[in-house]
């Protein structure tokens, strides 16, 4: 069974960091582009980043850049997503997703995602 496993959430003060886990079963993380999007309440889901190992190309949001860092380890199935110098708006359930096409920041093309990690950063 293809499944994508998100850990890593939890409640964090502003200004602090969290990394977050996507560990993928039955398919490996080299042959597609994983994204992790977030989806805060009452909010469309939003593309945070993306990593392509097939081109080595990488993908973030304005809003996070500078602050997160996308990395994968094949030997591990699973790719990360260092986050530092949170922010209360960064506050949302963090998915993780996987497609054959290439990175991008919209869903749409995404067909296999996980349940979600809780990220809330709050003082």
């Amino acid at each position: 069974e293809v499944q994508l496993g998100e850990s890593g959430g939890g409640l964090v003060q502003p200004g602090g960091s969290l990394r977050l886990s996507c560990v993928a079963s039955g398919l490996a993380v080299d042959d597609y582009a994983i994204g992790w999007f977030r989806q805060a309440p009452g909010k469309e889901h939003e593309g945070v980043s993306c990593i392509s190992n097939s081109d080595g190309s990488t993908y973030y949001a304005d809003s996070v850049k500078g602050r997160f860092t996308i990395s994968s380890d094949n030997a591990k199935n699973t790719v990360y997503l260092q986050m530092h110098s949170l922010k209360p708006g960064d506050t949302a359930v963090y998915y993780c997703a996987a497609t054959h096409s290439y990175c991008s920041g919209l869903p749409r093309g995404y067909d296999i995602w996980g349940q979600g990690t809780q990220v809330t950063v709050s003082s």
